[in-house]
Formats: structure tokens, sequence, C-alpha cells
């Protein structure tokens, strides 16, 4: 049984990111020329995710090279899609060695998309008890939201469970599918129905709920989108199965194999240096000169285990309570805050952090305001709670930044 306070796992669509952060951002390069944009633009959304959701697994999955299942069921299924840019080409590989530094496991699964994958994943978990979290800007994916599964888009700071998927599109997650096979993919090269849009897609769903009976129902149809439909009928069920989103692709690894790992700082600080990222290169060299700072004060410390991290994200009273016993009990424990600016004068705390051992730790959200956030414990009373501990001289405290945090 899962904990109604496990974090989601967050399956993120890399592929989606790559391609509009390539459109989306400025053409970046380095001083030798090679193009950054797409790798700043992907990478910044992965360092977003990792803050909005700390103790979740992530995951990122990108699409394999070669051709898929659905172009067996449909030779000219993607067949009006130009080669990749050579320039965004180019930034895959620095964007996958990042991810890999950045200890987030990289799948990229060949005869299927990374969508499937996705799906496949996503089914894992939530047939576990555990909720899912898509990061995606794809609308397809919208057929996977459920009570247990949701998606997020960074780019455009929105989310989107089952009451957004009809919000936006007319439609419950459960017709997407029929949906898209009604309106087609003119970039997929999905056929539809000619000159069927959204709204006429969502008038015969809403009459005769899914696409069977929309065929069923083809000559009550009048006018000549009448007559496009039963054109389409025998191509609607080769539509609907391009557009599906497979929830069962036989994978060599489950949701447990995918194991976080501690970040290799020094492989990350190359790579940023490789590329020219300025500002995070300045973050990873004042993190480094912190440790290095801490080891000469204690070097007979040993260094942490690396491995699988165990978080959990408190959201009820008696697990914080739990939580302050062991604190208390604790020689040492490790305290961050998240907030809502660097100015100390006017930021507001979001969220506390606390560990009294490595790869365990927990988060208390408090400031979190979005749709599908978490319940969460009043911000005041947890502060008043955490008051007398963190000003007890007798309990060491560790933390970076420390001065800022108190």
């Amino acid at each position: 049984m899962t904990s109604k306070n496990t974090p989601p796992v967050v399956l993120v669509d890399g592929s989606s990111y790559l391609f509009r952060a390539y459109h989306a951002l400025p053409p970046l390069t380095t001083s030798k020329d090679h193009p950054t944009g797409a790798i700043k633009g992907v990478i910044s959304m992965l360092r977003r995710l990792e803050q909005d959701f700390p103790g979740s697994k992530m995951v990122v999955v990108f699409d394999a090279k070669g051709k898929t299942f659905r172009h067996d069921l449909y030779e000219e299924y993607k067949a009006n899609r130009p080669p990749m840019p050579e320039d965004l080409a180019c930034q895959i590989e620095p964007i996958h060695e990042i991810v890999k530094a950045m200890g987030l496991p990289l799948l990229t699964v060949t005869g299927v998309e990374a969508d499937d994958v996705i799906g496949t994943l996503a089914n894992e978990a939530t047939s576990k008890g555990i909720d899912v979290v898509v990061s995606t800007g794809d609308k397809d994916m919208a057929q996977l939201v459920s009570d247990h599964v949701t998606l997020i888009n960074t780019m455009t700071e929105t989310r989107m469970d089952r009451d957004g998927v009809v919000e936006k599109f007319g439609v419950t997650p459960e017709q997407i599918v029929d949906y898209l096979a009604l309106v087609g993919d003119k970039v997929d090269n999905i056929p539809g129905v000619n000159k069927c849009g959204p709204k006429t897609a969502v008038k015969w769903l809403q009459s005769y709920d899914n696409l069977d009976n929309v065929i069923e129902h083809a000559d009550d149809i009048k006018g000549k989108i009448g007559e496009y439909l039963r054109d389409a009928t025998e191509t609607l069920p080769l539509s609907r199965e391009l557009a599906t989103i497979r929830t069962d692709v036989e994978l060599d690894f489950g949701l447990e194999d995918l194991k976080l790992r501690e970040q290799d700082d020094q492989q990350l600080l190359e790579l940023f240096r490789e590329y020219e990222f300025r500002s995070w290169i300045a973050e990873l060299e004042e993190d480094e000169s912190s440790s290095s700072s801490n080891a000469r004060a204690g070097d007979e410390n040993p260094k942490p285990e690396t491995g699988e991290k165990d978080y959990s994200i408190i959201t009820d009273q008696k697990e914080l309570d739990q939580w302050m016993e062991r604190l208390g009990a604790a020689e040492l424990f490790a305290f961050d805050t998240e907030t809502t600016s660097l100015r100390y004068m006017d930021a507001e705390i979001v969220g506390v952090s606390f560990a009294v051992k490595p790869g365990e730790a927990a988060y208390v959200p408090l400031g979190h305001d979005y749709m599908g956030a978490p319940e969460q414990l009043d911000r005041d009373q947890v502060l008043d709670q955490l008051k007398p501990l963190l000003e007890n001289p007798d309990v060491a405290k560790v933390g970076q930044n420390l001065k800022y945090d108190n």
C-alpha cells in the first residue's frame, strides 16, 4: 500500500521539449559556434522540475532513432516531417550527457516512441498506487490523464488534470484518441476526416460518445462534412490506432530499476564549461568551494554513500511531528529552505527540507500555488514548530547559506 504522501513519479517527454526549446529560444551558440539554445532550454526545464518536485523519481525519455511500429501500420506516417535541422541534431548528444551527469535516468527505446514508453511507465506506476506527473508539451498526452495522472508544461507553466482536458479540448481524456483520429494530424500525417476541425469533432463525440458510434451514425450527418466522414470511415480505425499511445510496451526494465543517482558535479562542470553556461558554472563552483571548505574543517568525517534517494513530502501533521522528534534527537541535521526570491528582505518561504542522514530527507511544501498542488500544512504553524529547534544551540545544523535561511 503506497502512502498518500509518496511523491509522484515525474516522466519527462524530452523529445517534446527538445523541439519546443529549439523553436522558442534564441539561437544561442558558444564562442566556437556550437549551437546551445535547445540544450539550455531542456536542461533549464529539468532543473525547474527538480525544484518543483523535490523527492520525486524523475525519468527523462527521448525518441530513439529509426522507424517505429506505426510506420509498419502506415507507411506514410510522419512522411511530411522535414529532416531534423543540423543545428538541432548536434545538440542531442550534449543534452543526453548532461541529463546523465545530473543523475537522472535517460531512456530511448527502439521501435516505439517516447510517448509509448511514458504511457507504459505511467500505467505501471498507477497500478502500484503511485501518482504520475507527465511533463510534456504534446497534446496527444492528454489521453493519459486520469485521477492519478496529470500533465505539466513548464514552458507555458500550465498543469492539466481531468477537468483541464475537458476545458481545453471539450472532451474527456477517454475521448482524446477518438478526437485525434477525427481531426487528424498534418505533422504526423494521420489522415483523419477531411475538413473536420476541433469543433466538429467535439460536437460528434458529445452526440455519439465515441468513434465507433460516430462511424455507425455517419449516414445521419448531413451536408458536405457528412460526405467527408463517410469517405473516411474505412481509414478512421487506422487513424485511431496511430493516435493511441501504448501502455503495454514490453520493456527490459521497470520503475524500480530506474534509480536516481548522485549528481556528478565534476562532469557537469566540465560540460557547462564546454557549452559556456556561465551562470550554472558559477553555481557549481560556489557549491564546490563550500564543499571544500567543509571538508577542510572536518576531514575525519566519512564521505556520504551514493545510491538511491529516499525522499518524502510531508503534508500531514502526524508525519511532521515524527520528523520533529527525529530532528530533536539527532546530533546533527541538514536544513534548507525554498523561497520566492534570493532577496531575503522580501522573499517568502514556499517550503522547508531537512535530513538526518545521506540519501534520506523530507520536504514540507508551504506555499506551492498551482493547479494540482498538494494539500499543505499551515506555514505559520510549521515555522512556529521549527523555531525552537532551529534556535536550540545544543542541536547542530548544517546547510548552505544558513545565514540566509535563518
